[in-house]
């Protein structure tokens, strides 16, 4: 059976991939946890000591940069890339990367006074597409997800986004196969940037989810898990 490595993002886990996993029972469907690693770096390193010697890789939102990490440590063990919602560059220099430090030392400030759920309350508004905050299925399961972290772990994650490392050289070198899916209304990280990455990664395909945010995998768990199984089926 082959394998497919599922990266969840910030303060997800393996209910970010629930649906795929489900849809996908023909594949041997892996979800890592990143346990108190805070660099891009260790978590790769964590996945890696878990995964089989060869997988398909995927990563949503910081598990795409986690999966560029895996690229870098360890391209030999990764047979096709499939990278949601994410991004690659590192952070800014000057005012807006203190803006991004200021933004995310002030949700950790938050789910260190008021409680993770009250942190993911706040978050969320910029995570789905707007039309999703009623949905209250889909809300309170992107809440219990977060709730299930600690600030300990909200922590390390921020310090290992805040120092992320640049992959911008990296992607004109990455040879295998890959898909970039992104939420057409995706705020977090933007169908441009995706687009950017497509430009850069030779071969690679971009396809955007209709009337999904960040959390496309959540939002719109068909069309996703048909994205890739359809991709998927002619690649692999």
């Amino acid at each position: 059976m082959k394998s497919l490595l599922l990266l969840p993002g910030l303060l997800c886990d393996d209910a970010v991939w629930r649906d795929q996993v489900a849809s996908l029972g023909d594949w041997r469907c892996l979800v890592p946890d990143y346990g108190l690693a805070d660099s891009i770096e260790d978590m790769a390193a964590r996945a890696l000591e878990k995964a089989p010697e060869r997988f398909v890789l995927a990563g949503h939102s910081m598990g795409g940069r986690v999966a560029l990490e895996i690229c870098r440590q360890a391209p030999e063990r990764v047979s096709h890339l499939i990278l949601l919602d994410t991004g690659y560059a590192g952070r800014a220099a000057g005012e807006a990367g203190e803006h991004e430090k200021k933004g995310r030392l002030a949700l950790l400030q938050q789910a260190r006074e008021a409680g993770m759920r009250a942190m993911g309350q706040t978050w969320l508004a910029g995570m789905v597409h707007p039309s999703r905050l009623d949905d209250t299925a889909l809300v309170n399961d992107i809440l219990a997800m977060i709730e299930r972290k600690t600030p300990e772990i909200f922590a390390a994650q921020i310090e290992a986004l805040l120092h992320r490392p640049d992959a911008t050289a990296q992607l004109g070198a990455i040879d295998c196969p890959t898909l970039l899916l992104c939420g057409r209304e995706d705020s977090w990280s933007p169908l441009s940037r995706h687009e950017e990455m497509a430009d850069l990664i030779p071969g690679s395909r971009l396809e955007v989810i209709e009337d999904a945010g960040h959390m496309s995998t959540m939002e719109r768990p068909q069309a996703v898990t048909t994205a890739i199984r359809d991709w998927l089926e002619v690649h692999a």
